[in-house]
């Protein structure tokens, strides 16, 4: 069901505040706990920041397309693969945390000055079928938050494995 003016606009904060989300929890996470990981294939904080920052490049693409092609193909990729593939532990996290902060900024101001009717628009995702520009809103407003989330459980999930070890355990770190 397309969204009312009200709901974008709610979904719409919620896409602009997303990048302070992400950068509070990444700033609450100790150094030393950045790089771990709460289980084997599993993302650390730094990863998932990494991620953060390659979804918001792809994402600013495929909401430009779904409102000015006509029905294009929004093409799925693998996160993992992406972040075995571009060694996301090598990658500078401030550098990440700044992308998304100016990739969101841009497409936010873009997408407030939208007449309603470019809303609605319809395209094809490669991977789950039909998909329009309030999907579009509707995952990328929840994105952020949710792995803000994840790296708030990534910090609890390391002070616990601390506090069990009485805080003298070796902390491994993926590199």
């Amino acid at each position: 069901m397309p969204f009312d003016a009200a709901a974008r606009e709610a979904f719409l904060l919620r896409y602009a505040k997303g990048p302070l989300l992400l950068r509070q929890a990444w700033e609450a996470v100790p150094a030393e706990a950045r790089t771990w990981r709460p289980g084997e294939d599993r993302w650390s904080a730094h990863e998932v920041v990494i991620h953060c920052a390659d979804s918001e490049i792809y994402a600013a693409i495929r909401i430009r397309l779904l409102l000015a092609e006509p029905e294009p193909l929004i093409v799925g990729y693998d996160e993992n693969a992406w972040a075995r593939r571009f060694r996301y532990h090598a990658s500078d996290p401030d550098l990440a945390l700044g992308l998304v902060e100016a990739v969101r900024a841009h497409t936010s101001a873009m997408l407030a000055g939208l007449p309603g009717e470019y809303w609605g628009r319809m395209g094809r995702h490669s991977q789950s079928g039909p998909y329009g520009t309030d999907d579009w809103l509707r995952i990328y407003a929840e994105h952020l938050e949710v792995h803000a989330a994840q790296i708030r459980r990534n910090l609890v999930g390391w002070q616990n494995r601390e506090a069990a070890s009485g805080g003298h355990q070796e902390v491994r770190h993926v590199r």
